[in-house]
């Protein structure tokens, strides 16, 4: 078959070994190897490292650290505490009351006072200006890195010193604070660690006194102004009450109310006594009139009553003698009746008397509660009168009491203030449960694990320099020449199979010298669009199978179109959904891309990034799911790549395996492919270009990929 003068390929040439597998994976062995030849270097750059290491770790001063540790409780006896805060069990200190102490250890008037007594400004170890300035901070300083210690004073120089040794912080899930103090002496290191703690308590100690006798001096003040208050508000009272005559009787009840009580109780008591005589005089009338024997409590009560009915009984007790003996007509028994019916008749005057003296007493009875009843009318009008006056009162009496409470509280509180600052009964909410010891190794520097540290750091960065220079240096898969080369002779092919041969004329190829690199081809290809002009300005790059480096190409072709001419603006386009790779070389790898665009979960400003490495810009394929079939057929895409076509100069799409995409679609935008293969010479290579052809696309490059193109 002869090959058409319209067909243009790129051809692999000779091949070298590579670090690189068959599917364009690295080859681990290969690395490996890569790795073991340079053995002799990286040991030997590992142990420089580390002996370097010890020796500038030998020569730093080291410091001993020493830790003390607070524990933050109520202390206070509960018989040395105030009343109101007897009632509640206290010492319950929160998270943030123990961060707050840690930093009350950490203030700077505490430095200040533990720096005067350890006399630490006088330490060349804190004040870097008494054994000179290090020559490393000397020169910091010059150049403004750090701060340079001549430009400070003696203390700011000791506190910058005693906060780098220093550490408070809290332990987890308690309400211990632990300081530790670190220092070129461990005594020195130690001490200042107990001292530190001594100070925070002393301190809490002298706040508390302070408190209390600020509070008893408050105290003082506020009980003399609250007794001129009650002794005004107790004189307004007085003076009210005797205005307006509302005297206080028993009971602390005012004499109107007082009398009304009274003259209530003695109406009671006539009513009653009223009550009883008129049915004491209607009960002896009645046996007064019924000629009945009277026998009542009242005849029974008097004397003269008592007498007149013994002596009718003796009488009677004779006659009935008499009589055994006597006839009635005898004188002694004629005596004896005239004697009982005197009697009879005495009784019955005596009993008229004692009716006369009960009415008498009950007429009495009854004009005494009628003067009672006009003595009550007459308080009650009094009790109206002076009720206003009695509420004015009671409101001065309130005023009163409550001015005298609120005194009687101070003075309470006045007196457990007094008494707690005399006994000093303000122990500090903290007590010391371990004192900081002298250690006996140095905390800083760790010299082993800063030599281990050091040389594993340079055996893994030599290891990782060997490997990434064995990568680097690997030549590429193939050769190329630097631009096709049109051969006059036809060389035979394989013939095409029935199938395509129906469909159209045989497509022939070029073949040459390959190419010096793929840059050449791509800035061929560059240069034929610019010399086709203003309707040749979107490119599709396709790949016959997956994993030909479609990528690598577009990447290449997109850069030399944008370099090639400084102000075109150039656009590459990742279509391949089923492997997108263009986000690696995105100044934003995880913004959306043209999957979201097209689905309208993202707008065109989000979706266009530029390139690391070149002014192109770039827009990745983004999150396209699982269902990729569907999204490359949505009809929103061609209108995307149709409206890039007229925004920017020059459009670059990667669509990927020409097994993934459905490439006929853009052939109205895109006349132009690159179509990237293995083997340009392989039949398969000749069907996928017939087809794309006949798709309607008027030029199609064919150019050689490979594991190189897909590692780079």
């Amino acid at each position: 078959m002869l090959f058409s003068k319209k067909s243009k390929v790129v051809a692999p040439s000779a091949e070298v070994t590579t670090p690189f597998a068959a599917n364009g994976e690295p080859d681990m062995r290969a690395l490996g190897r890569a790795v073991w030849q340079k053995k002799a270097r990286i040991f030997g750059f590992t142990l420089l490292a580390a002996g370097l290491a010890f020796v500038a770790v030998d020569t730093i001063t080291p410091r001993y650290q020493s830790e003390s540790r607070l524990l933050l409780e109520t202390r206070d006896s509960v018989f040395l505490r105030a009343e109101s805060d007897k009632i509640g069990e206290r010492g319950t200190v929160d998270p943030e009351a123990v961060t707050s102490q840690v930093q009350l250890v950490l203030s700077r008037d505490l430095a200040r006072e533990v720096i005067k007594k350890e006399m630490l400004a006088d330490n060349p170890e804190f004040d870097p200006a008494n054994s000179g300035m290090p020559a490393l901070r000397a020169i910091l300083g010059a150049f403004g890195i750090a701060r340079d210690p001549s430009t400070m004073s003696r203390d700011e120089r000791t506190l910058e010193a005693y906060y780098d040794r220093l550490n408070a912080y809290a332990v987890e899930k308690s309400r211990v604070i632990a300081v530790s103090f670190s220092s070129a002496n461990p005594e020195l290191a130690a001490l200042t660690a107990n001292t530190i703690a001594e100070t925070y308590l002393k301190m809490q100690q002298a706040v508390k006194q302070e408190q209390t006798r600020a509070a008893g001096i408050w105290l003082a003040g506020e009980i003399d102004k609250m007794r001129a208050k009650v002794a005004d508000a107790e004189a307004k009272v007085e003076d009210y009450r005797s205005r307006a005559n509302l005297f206080a009787g028993s009971n602390n009840t005012s004499l109107p109310s007082q009398q009304l009580t009274e003259i209530n109780s003695q109406i009671a008591a006539a009513r009653g006594q009223k009550a009883d005589l008129e049915a004491r005089a209607r009960q002896l009338r009645d046996l007064i009139n019924s000629s009945k024997p009277i026998e009542s409590a009242d005849i029974a009560n008097s004397d003269a009553m008592r007498r007149l009915i013994e002596q009718r009984i003796a009488v009677r007790a004779q006659l009935a003698e008499q009589t055994t003996t006597l006839l009635d007509q005898h004188p002694r028994i004629k005596e004896l009746k005239a004697q009982s019916a005197e009697i009879d008749r005495q009784i019955q005057v005596e009993g008229e008397r004692l009716l006369r003296q009960l009415d008498n007493d009950a007429i009495v009875a009854r004009d005494r509660l009628g003067a009672l009843v006009a003595n009550l009318d007459q308080a009650k009008k009094l009790a109206s009168e002076t009720s206003e006056q009695d509420v004015q009162l009671r409101a001065l009496e309130r005023e009163a009491k409550t001015q005298r409470d609120l005194l009687e509280s101070y003075l309470v509180k006045y007196r457990e203030a007094t008494a707690r600052d005399s006994v000093n009964a303000a122990p500090p909410e903290a007590r010391i449960i371990s004192r900081a010891t002298p250690a006996s190794k140095p905390a800083y520097p760790k010299k082993a694990a800063v030599v281990l540290i050091a040389a594993f750091a340079v055996f893994a960065l030599s290891a990782g320099l060997t490997v990434t220079g064995a990568l680097l240096s690997t030549p590429t898969q193939y050769v190329y020449a630097a631009a096709p080369v049109v051969v006059s002779p036809p060389v035979a092919a394989a013939p095409l199979s029935a199938t395509s041969a129906a469909k159209g004329p045989a497509v022939d190829y070029w073949r040459g010298p390959p190419p010096a690199s793929p840059a050449s081809t791509a800035e061929q290809v560059a240069r034929n669009l610019r010399q086709a002009g203003s309707g040749n300005r979107c490119v599709t790059v396709a790949g016959t199978v997956r994993n030909v480096g479609t990528t690598y190409t577009a990447i290449m072709l997109a850069r030399a179109l944008a370099e090639d001419v400084p102000d075109a603006n150039v656009v590459l386009v990742d279509l391949a959904f089923g492997a997108p790779n263009l986000s690696a070389i995105s100044s934003e790898p995880n913004a959306p891309g043209i999957a979201e665009l097209a689905q309208g979960a993202a707008s065109i400003g989000d979706v266009i990034n530029r390139d690391l490495h070149s002014r192109v810009h770039i827009i990745a394929a983004g999150r396209a799911g699982s269902d990729i079939a569907t999204l490359a057929s949505v009809p929103m895409l061609p209108t995307i790549i149709e409206a890039l076509v007229h925004s920017y100069d020059y459009v670059v799409l990667d669509v990927g395996a020409i097994v993934d995409v459905a490439a006929i679609q853009f052939v109205p935008l895109a006349s132009h492919v690159m179509l990237v293969a293995l083997d340009p010479a392989n039949a398969v290579t000749r069907i996928v270009r017939e087809r794309l052809m006949q798709a309607g696309f008027s030029d199609v490059v064919v150019v050689a990929g490979g594991a190189q193109p897909i590692a780079a």
